[in-house]
């Protein structure tokens, strides 16, 4: 989850003292973009994108739109930040590659900024390593800073948060933000923990609105969450999580968007398919309200070792799953909470915490309450043996690993 970790980058003048905007000391931007041609590549190869001689580097805060197409090779060597006003537009067919130096590279959209990658099955965009011998942590991933609501500050205001890793503001009070469009898209072998609050995920979400388009877009193998929401309204779907090192799914902070046809497979090391949380423990509930996304046709394949569990609901989290099937796990839906300022359980007892139509394939425990609230299985959980789950097959075809 959010914290003060400060992590400078050269342009950056940062001093943090509280994860509110009132307190939060402005971002001083100048344009030290670099974009060069690059002679000392590695040549790349293995499962990566190879960028060799002739990658044009990229790097630094970009003050003006920056247009990437698919006849050029490209190396991403550091943070890639796109300052407010800008749009970062990159072609079908398009290859981004990274060196592999951890969660010092990876690219930010800032509050006010968008990202164009829009896509198609047969000719998709892809970010990834440059390693030799690609494998998950190998960069930061792509980070997305919105102005829709976050419960970490006060409902309605325009205060912000600042991101675990860099220290850039998002949130505020505009829920149809719009900060671009993610559409057949990868991203391959990324995120990472700067420490152990700090982390950089596949996609991060922050505060991201229901004006911006997240559309069929895959994680593969990275070494933290695949895609996080840190508050916000947007909904996404044609969600693909391969091999993800931690959750697959992660909200927070007061997520109210919408998941559709959403395709989790785990691998040997793994956490939570979803972990979902109604506001963030380490700071407060300031909006006074908690997470209650919609989600809709969902798969998730386990790998059957012990004590692990698919769905895990906690912090007063609220929101309803329809259509989920789950294979090969000790628990389906685990739900954390306590009768204080952890209220899961009342939003069984509300009906805004539900899961309807569930196939469980091979799973010992379907619903484990550890709430502190007293409800039946029954008043969670509906239509067992109903669920269809998603059909990745169709959907997946041609533009996911």
């Amino acid at each position: 989850m959010k914290t003060n970790f400060l992590l400078l980058i050269g342009v950056f003048a940062l001093i943090l003292t509280s994860c509110e905007s009132d307190d939060t000391a402005d971002i001083i931007i100048e344009d030290n973009s670099v974009t060069t041609i690059n002679n000392e590549g590695d040549g790349g190869g293995g499962d990566g994108g190879g960028a060799g001689d002739e990658a044009i580097a990229l790097s630094g805060v970009y003050t003006s739109d920056l247009n990437l197409t698919a006849d050029n090779e490209y190396l991403v060597t550091g943070a890639v930040l796109m300052a407010e006003g800008t749009t970062l537009n990159i072609a079908p067919g398009t290859t981004i590659n990274v060196a592999p130096v951890g969660v010092q590279a990876y690219i930010a959209i800032l509050q006010g900024a968008r990202i164009v990658a829009d896509a198609s099955a047969d000719n998709p965009i892809v970010f990834t390593s440059n390693a030799d011998s690609p494998g998950s942590g190998d960069w930061g991933g792509i980070v997305m800073c919105g102005r829709a609501p976050i419960n970490s500050t006060a409902d309605g205001s325009t205060d912000t948060s600042t991101t675990e890793v860099g220290g850039l503001s998002y949130g505020g009070n505009s829920p149809g933000d719009d900060s671009g469009i993610l559409r057949y898209v990868r991203v391959e072998y990324a995120g990472g923990a700067v420490d152990g609050n700090s982390e950089l995920n596949g996609v991060s979400l922050y505060a991201i609105g229901n004006n911006t388009i997240i559309d069929y877009v895959q994680v593969y193998v990275g070494s933290d969450d695949g895609f996080e929401f840190f508050g916000g309204t947007v909904n996404a779907s044609h969600l693909a999580v391969f091999g993800s090192e931690d959750d697959s799914i992660d909200w927070t902070e007061g997520y109210t968007g919408s998941l559709t046809d959403v395709y989790i497979e785990h691998t040997a090391s793994h956490d939570k398919a979803f972990e979902c949380d109604g506001y963030n423990t380490d700071f407060s509930n300031e909006g006074g309200y908690f997470s209650a996304p919609n989600v809709t046709n969902v798969t998730i394949v386990g790998t059957n070792d012990a004590d692990n569990e698919a769905i895990r609901l906690r912090a007063g989290t609220q929101g309803i799953f329809t259509n989920v099937v789950i294979s090969d796990f000790d628990e389906g839906f685990d739900l954390d909470g306590d009768m204080g300022d952890n209220p899961t359980g009342q939003g069984v007892l509300d009906g805004l915490l539900q899961a309807m139509d569930v196939t469980f394939n091979n799973v010992t425990t379907q619903v484990k309450n550890d709430t502190g609230f007293d409800f039946m299985d029954s008043d969670f959980l509906t239509g067992v043996g109903n669920g269809t789950g998603t059909d990745f097959a169709t959907w997946g075809a041609g533009w996911a690993r």
